[in-house]
This record gives structure tokens, sequence and C-alpha cells, in this order.
């Protein structure tokens, strides 16, 4: 039977008090039978336009209809045919931009809570599922460079067709940003371990520490037998502002500073990872990773934490939730404000941000409306942690050791439709190309990718 209630069935979470002084995961996700109640909420739309919105094309009003049911294992089945990392999608994905966006009960409503649902099965499944059957090898072999998004869900594809697929990875641990940008609050790191595992268990085979571009090089793998390699390698170079005091001692990149909380675990009391104790932090951007550096800031036990960001509320990036969640958590927004120059003490630590205020003006080429600075409007603003969240670009390295790879002037990777670059037998996607982008987004281009490499594979060998 389906429920017509025009409001999502509300999920637990820790109260903003209690979680903004742990790192402990904030949203707790559906019971069995709050996961059936939103399901029924689902029309089942013939013309299906949530998928539309789905970069890797789960089959939503499918798996849906089997959660309503509370046939919960046959619903997983349906996501993971298409959608090797669910656990993860349901997390983080920006579904109110995507699936949800499209939802025709959000037109009078809120949304079907899409992203919610397909937690709930990839976590009802996790410790249930079976062990996943090795694909029958079809005696070829693809590399993949970056354990990250695009990486595991084109290496996840090409196993599942039968392709001998290994995955170079230059940390020391596998999973990209899932494993170093995205905080344990928000993606705990056991659940991104479990779905790497799945995809070993399928026959995918992760090499770590192993630097494309110095270890070996793209060319060298063409030499070892692998006939096609896809570049996944995101955007692990940060980005600066370029203004007076960035060499300061207390002014991180947010890729460094987040880093040493995911990866190098600063937030626990039993690792020595060195990480400032801040009092008072400032994070320029507005966009999902300043929120993470926000709110990690806040559960180190800085006392203020500001996001710093130069267009209004009406024009932050970042997700609602994450938004609602750092704002409930006490974090202040000075939106309209841009910092123009870092002021530090004699020993050559930041001492405060100086702030310039600014207002709308004429949208630009993105549709955004420009910030225009109000002149006159400078202000200091206390601060002995300053974190930079301003984007990041591609890592030079593979582009600068691999001749015939050609990049746009953003330093992405360039590629056609099928995800191709230059190069051929090369292809490319994710944060690589585009810069920093979504999960989801670096996921949809793996998986096209993915497709492009077994058809280019099987037209090379007719």
């Amino acid at each position: 039977m389906a429920d017509m209630s025009l409001n999502k069935t509300p999920v637990a979470e820790q109260e903003p008090e209690v979680r903004a002084k742990n790192f402990d995961e904030v949203t707790l996700g559906y019971s069995a039978e709050k996961a059936v109640r939103e399901a029924r909420r689902c029309l089942n739309c013939k013309s299906r336009p949530c998928m539309n919105g789905c970069p890797v094309s789960v089959r939503i009003p499918e798996f849906i209809a089997k959660v309503a049911e509370g046939r919960f294992e046959e619903a997983y089945d349906i996501i993971k045919s298409t959608n090797s990392l669910p656990a993860v999608c349901g997390r983080v994905c920006p579904q109110e931009n995507q699936c949800e966006g499209r939802c025709v009960r959000g037109k009078k409503g809120e949304p079907v809570s899409i992203g919610r649902l397909e937690r709930f099965c990839a976590d009802y499944m996790r410790g249930r599922e079976l062990e996943p059957k090795k694909p029958v090898p079809n005696g070829h072999k693809v590399a993949i460079v970056g354990a990250g998004p695009s990486g595991l869900t084109a290496a996840g594809d090409l196993s599942k067709l039968g392709y001998e697929v290994t995955v170079f990875e230059a940390f020391h641990t596998a999973g990209g940003v899932l494993m170093y940008g995205i905080p344990e609050f928000r993606l705990p790191k056991s659940i991104v371990q479990y779905e790497i595992d799945s995809l070993k268990k399928q026959g995918v085979n992760i090499m770590t520490n192993m630097v494309i571009g110095k270890v070996l090089s793209i060319d060298e793998l063409f030499e070892m037998g692998y006939e096609a390699v896809f570049v996944g390698s995101g955007a692990g170079l940060p980005r600066f502002m370029g203004i007076e005091g960035e060499g300061l001692v207390g002014v991180y990149s947010a890729n460094e500073y987040l880093t040493r909380i995911n990866l190098m675990k600063a937030y626990k009391k039993d690792y020595a990872t060195p990480i400032i104790k801040s009092q008072n932090v400032a994070v320029v951007g507005g966009g999902n990773v300043a929120m993470d550096a926000a709110r990690s800031a806040l559960r180190l036990g800085a006392k203020k934490v500001y996001i710093v960001y130069r267009r209004s509320m009406e024009e932050l990036p970042a997700r609602k939730e994450e938004v609602h969640h750092a704002m409930e958590e006490g974090v202040e927004f000075l939106t309209l404000n841009n910092p123009v120059k870092l002021l530090g003490d004699e020993q050559g630590r930041v001492k405060s941000v100086v702030c310039r205020k600014m207002e709308l003006g004429e949208p630009d080429e993105s549709g955004r409306r420009s910030p225009v600075a109000v002149e006159g409007s400078d202000y200091e603003l206390k601060a002995d942690t300053v974190i930079m969240a301003i984007g990041t670009s591609p890592n030079p390295l593979i582009r600068s050791t691999t001749p015939g790879l050609e990049v746009n002037k953003r330093g992405g990777l360039i590629v056609d439709d099928s995800e191709a670059t230059t190069k051929e037998g090369v292809y490319a996607g994710g944060d690589a190309v585009t810069g920093a982008a979504t999960v989801i987004l670096a996921m949809g281009a793996g998986k096209k990718a993915a497709a492009a490499i077994d058809e280019y594979i099987r037209n090379k060998n007719l």
C-alpha cells in the first residue's frame, strides 16, 4: 500500500552538542520498519525521472519496490548490478541535485529519501552478503591508476566482465578521497574498507605504494601486457589564493588538514600525527570540503570555527545536509566576505585574517552572481589556524611522464565522450579530468570508461 505522506520518514541522528565532540557517524540510518515506510512513498513512476539524475544508472524504482515488500536482499542485488559502492553513495551523494532532485514526490512535499534507502540496503547486507563469484577470465589485462571512486568503479565493472584488473594506488591505503578526504563522522572508514574488500573478493588486484609516473610509467604498464589503462588519479594538488601570509605556520590546505585527520588519524589519542591544537579556525571556501574541514576542527577542540565565503548563503555549493549539520554544531558562516591578507605574530604563526566585505554584482559565465568588493570594509578576524578549501587541481606527475597525453589549461586530462584521452589505449575520469567534483560523478566516469575500454579491447582483438 502506498504511503502518501508529504514528508520524508525521519532518520535518527546524534544530537548536535554530543556529535560536535566526537568523530562517530552523525546520521544513524533507517531501521527496517522505517525503510519500508519510506519506500512506500515511492510512486514507481513509469518515466523514472529519478534514474535520469543518477550518474551510475541505479534502477531506483525497482530497488525501492523490493524494499517496500521487505525484500532487502533483492533490493541490494538490484543496486549492486550498476553500483559498486552503494554504502558510500547512500552517505555522500548530493541526492538533492540528482535522483531526489528529479523525484515526482518532491513537486508536492519532500522527495523520496532515495539515498537513505540505498544506505539502508547496503548496511543491512553487510555481513550477510555471500562471497561473490569470480567471473570467468577473458584473457585480457587492464591497469587502473588510482584507487579512488572512479578507479574502483572502473575496476569493479571490468572485473565483472572477466578482465584481469590491477589497481595501482600511490598511498598506502586504497580508497582515495573516500579515505583521506571525507571524515569518519560522514563516512566511516570501515565501510569504505568493506566495499574495497568486496572488490578484492571479486578478483580485483590492488597494489598500494605504487606512484605511477615514478615507480612505473604508463608506457611501462603497456609493456607489461596491460592492453588499456584507466587514469583515475584524482586532483590532489591544492589551490591557494596567492595572498600575503599564506606561508605562515598554521595555514593549511584542506587536503593536508583532512589527510592528517582521516588517513593519518590525528583525531585518535593513540596516534602521534602532528596537527595544530586550534582555538580560532577560519575555513576559506563554501563546498563540502570546507564543511568537512570546519566540522573536523570543531571536533578537535576549536572554540570558534568560521566559514569565510565570498558569495551568499544561496550560492553555497555544499550539500544542504552538510550546511545544516555544520550550523547545528556551531560553525559560524561569514558569507559575502573574502580574505585579502593573513597576518602573523613574531614567531611566524598566523594570528588573524584580514577580510573584505563583498556584495553580489552581475552573474558570471557560470550563472552565479559575481562578488564585488566593498571599498573600505576591511577588518581583522582572529584566527590561529586558516584552512584553504578553494579547490584542487590534478597532480602534474602523470601528464609530465606520459608523452601524447594532453591536458587543458586547468591541468585536467582531455578526454572525449567515451573518456578516451589523446593517447591510444589510455582512458581517464573523475577529478583527474574535471578537477575537484563529487564522488558520484567520478564513479559515473569510471563506469563509462569501463564500457569504452571493453569495447576498445574487443574491437582490437577481432
